[in-house]
């Protein structure tokens, strides 16, 4: 399966952010595919279970061919909204839960078929047998293309695995967050052959003000006339020169900043360059 190498997050297109109306989903669908992107994450829960359903009235408008974008979405969080009876979050990865999940992001989204579903956060009771049959019945079915997990650690990938393959993993990982490198997570997708993707790849750089964050200024400051680069496209490059091949969710909507987040894709960061910049996020040389 091929995914644009950025993806465009939606959790603040609709009521959880920007409050997008039709037409200004439209003119966000469009920006992405002029700039390059064609895959779009989206989960059930995403604006209180409204989202995905805004999304597709605008793509259905677009009259663009359902094979050249993908849809990418989750379930297993049971979310307080008023359009749900819950009354604690929870996580459900029972078959008929999953089913049913899947189901409605298919009619919110207007299509026949996700092209990957992901378990959005990992479950202390979730069962990976229970959970091949949900997938196995939804693939058979035609109605997912691929398989994967969110914010799963290695154990719990080796445990969902051991019952249906995993595809992708996608996991919170940026400069400032990222433990993936060390804690066997990336290791496990390189050698499992697993695709990463990455929520929130710039990481708290831009809205902290703390030591860590002016180290960073600091170093991606003086970089910036060698790269001819802004700090969110090197930030961008940094994760991307990572053998695992990950690729970054961006959550942006700002227009040049997505037309940026794709020019990161040239950016070839001299090695020394990415470890100086890994060191200015530590605070100290590496081991």
């Amino acid at each position: 399966m091929n995914y644009s190498r950025i993806i465009a997050g939606t959790m603040s297109w609709g009521s959880w952010g920007k409050q997008f109306n039709t037409n200004d989903m439209i003119s966000q669908i469009n920006t992405c595919l002029e700039a390059g992107i064609t895959s779009f994450d989206h989960a059930d829960i995403y604006g209180g279970y409204t989202t995905e359903a805004d999304f597709g009235a605008a793509f259905k408008q677009t009259r663009i061919a359902r094979s050249a974008i993908q849809l990418i979405s989750k379930c297993g969080i049971a979310y307080v909204s008023p359009n749900r009876s819950n009354i604690i979050k929870h996580y459900n990865y029972s078959k008929e839960y999953i089913i049913t999940s899947v189901e409605n992001s298919l009619r919110n989204l207007e299509t026949d078929y996700l092209d990957v579903l992901l378990l959005h956060r990992p479950s202390p009771l979730m069962h990976p047998c229970e959970i091949m049959e949900a997938i196995a019945k939804l693939g058979q079915e035609g109605k997912i293309k691929s398989f994967g997990v969110s914010n799963f650690t290695p154990s719990q990938v080796e445990l969902i695995a051991s019952e249906v393959p995993i595809e992708i993993n996608q996991i919170e990982f940026s400069l400032t967050q990222n433990s993936a490198l060390h804690d066997g997570t990336l290791d496990q997708m390189i050698t499992k052959k697993i695709t990463p993707m990455a929520w929130s790849p710039l990481g708290i750089v831009f809205k902290e003000d703390s030591e860590q964050t002016r180290r960073i200024h600091n170093c991606l400051g003086g970089l910036l006339d060698k790269y001819d680069a802004t700090e969110d496209q090197l930030l961008l490059a940094w994760i991307l020169k990572h053998p695992a091949n990950i690729h970054p969710v961006i959550g942006t909507t700002n227009t040049q900043r997505i037309k940026d987040a794709i020019s990161a894709l040239k950016i070839n960061l001299e090695l020394e360059d990415w470890f100086s910049i890994l060191v200015a996020s530590k605070g100290h040389k590496v081991p």
